[in-house]
C-alpha cells in the first residue's frame, strides 16, 4: 500500500496515460509525478485534493487503502461494442452452481444439433444468477449461476430445458485474466474491481437495461492456456 503505487496505477487507467500528460494538468514537472509514483516524494494537500478530484476518488482511496489490485495475469481494460445476439441460457442453484450450469448447456448443444451447424464454434458465456435467499446461502451453502450459449440467427431451436433470449447491441468495460483457473476466487473478483475502477477514472457509468445482461464472463483455451474475458455493460 502506498500513494505512489495508486497514482501509478489510477494514472495507466486513465487511458494510459503519459508522466508529462499528467504533469501539465497538475501543473507540476513530469519530474515531480516521477517523485510521486515512486514515493521519493508527497504532494501538498491542495495537489492531492486535485488529485481526487481528476481521479474521480476519494482521499482515503488515494493515501491509504491497495487500489492496485492488477498484476501479470491481467490485460489492459478496454471498450468493447459488442453486437445483438441470441442464446440459449440456463440458471441453476446448487453447491456448484457454475460447474452445473455450462456442463447443462455444453450437453443441450450437443443433443439439439448446435454443434452440427457449419462453422458454428461453440461460445458458452455465464454470470452470477442472484435470485438466491439468506437460507439457501447461509444453510445450504447453494450460489446461483447462469449459463447460456451464443446461437448463430438462423438456428432451430428446441427450447427444452432452456430459456431463448435476445440481447441488444452494447458496449461493455472488457478485461482478459490469463490462467484464471490457478485462484479464480482471487482472479475474478479483482477483475471486476480494477474494470470498475477503470470506469470510474474514466467516467463510464455502468448500463442498467433489461434488454442487456450487466455482467457476463466468458471462458476460453488458447496455446494450451486458460483464459477468461469479464465483461461489465457501460452506458454509450
Amino acid at each position: 500500500m502506498s500513494f505512489g503505487s495508486n497514482l501509478l496505477f489510477l494514472r495507466k487507467m486513465h487511458n494510459n496515460m503519459t508522466q508529462e500528460d499528467l504533469a501539465e494538468i497538475m501543473h507540476v514537472s513530469r519530474q515531480t509525478i516521477s517523485k510521486w509514483e515512486s514515493d521519493n516524494a508527497y504532494p501538498e494537500m491542495e495537489k492531492v485534493f486535485e488529485l481526487c478530484s481528476f481521479f474521480s476518488c476519494s482521499m482515503d482511496e488515494l493515501l491509504r487503502k491497495d487500489m492496485n489490485v492488477s498484476g501479470d495475469a491481467y490485460s489492459a481494460v478496454h471498450i468493447e461494442n459488442v453486437e445483438k445476439f441470441k442464446m440459449a441460457r440456463y440458471a441453476v442453484i446448487s453447491h456448484d452452481p457454475e460447474g452445473d450450469a455450462i456442463n447443462h448447456m455444453k450437453m443441450w448443444a450437443k443433443d439439439s444439433g448446435l454443434l452440427d451447424v457449419p462453422g458454428y464454434e461453440l461460445k458458452i458465456i455465464g454470470w452470477d444468477f442472484p435470485f438466491v435467499n439468506q437460507q439457501q446461502i447461509n444453510v445450504f451453502h447453494m450460489h446461483g449461476y447462469a449459463a447460456a450459449c451464443i446461437l448463430p440467427e438462423d438456428f432451430k431451436i428446441d427450447c427444452k430445458s432452456v430459456e431463448i433470449a435476445s440481447q441488444d447491441e452494447c458496449k461493455y468495460a472488457v478485461i482478459t485474466i490469463k490462467n484464471y483457473k490457478e485462484s479464480p476466487f482471487d482472479t475474478i473478483p479483482n477483475a471486476y474491481k480494477i474494470i470498475q475502477s477503470y470506469m470510474q477514472v474514466n467516467g463510464y457509468n455502468h448500463r442498467e437495461d433489461d434488454n442487456v445482461l450487466p455482467c457476463f464472463e466468458y471462458e476460453y483455451e488458447k496455446d494450451g492456456q486458460d483464459y477468461m474475458n469479464v465483461y461489465i455493460a457501460i452506458e454509450n
